[in-house]
């Protein structure tokens, strides 16, 4: 990544940019190239896994990813507790115009977002999906995963469409969320830091059930 990376802002719900449908990426210049950079510092920064253009303001098709998960000290990958598809997947992830081809069987997982901070809840997803996208370069690849990586890219392009994890709750338990946020706002950002030092973003299904935030 490069040294000059900025951090960029995180939209937070209610922000009416983030139900803004993304359009397809056309022009593949080396503004796009700094641009996912500056996406993947402050998905990193976030503490996230994962993060759509969108929610900082930008509605195109982009994604950045990473859900590969770290040591206690940040510093080692460990793969093992990746599955093989995931493994055979190089990361971080930049996916340009993705679709999902096709989705496999269902899973569902404790999600969070970083657009929707300090809420988590469990979501029905595909349990193996084949996608396609372009490279940073305009090139197409196409790959199939499974395990997280998948849920995570399959909450990505749910921004893509203004859609949010919340959206995919119980039409009772969606709208109190979106009540309490509109009323309340959000809570301290520095006390739920502090509340889940130990529930990492970057934890695994097959180790617990800690939720993630993309």
């Amino acid at each position: 990544m490069s040294k000059t990376a900025s951090k960029l802002e995180i939209l937070t719900y209610p922000n009416p940019v983030l139900r803004e449908v993304s359009k397809p990426v056309t022009e593949f210049k080396p503004e796009l190239k700094k641009f996912a950079e500056d996406m993947l510092e402050t998905m990193y920064e976030a503490k996230g896994i994962g993060l759509a253009a969108v929610q900082v303001g930008n509605p195109i098709q982009l994604l950045v990813i990473d859900t590969r998960s770290k040591d206690e000290v940040g510093q080692r990958y460990k793969y093992d507790e990746m599955t093989e598809l995931e493994q055979s997947i190089e990361q971080p992830l930049i996916l340009i115009n993705p679709e999902i081809v096709k989705g496999y069987g269902k899973t569902t997982f404790d999600e969070g977002c970083l657009s929707v901070p300090s809420f988590f809840d469990t979501v029905e997803r595909f349990e193996k999906i084949d996608v396609k996208a372009k490279d940073i370069h305009g090139k197409e690849f196409k790959f199939t995963v499974d395990g997280l990586l998948a849920i995570c890219v399959q909450h990505e392009m749910d921004h893509l469409s203004g859609t949010l994890f919340i959206d995919h709750l119980s039409f009772l338990k969606s709208n109190k969320i979106k009540n309490q946020i509109k009323k309340n706002g959000y809570p301290d950002p520095k006390k739920s830091d502090d509340d889940d030092e130990d529930n990492s973003a970057r934890s695994r299904k097959s180790k617990s059930k800690d939720p993630v935030k993309a």
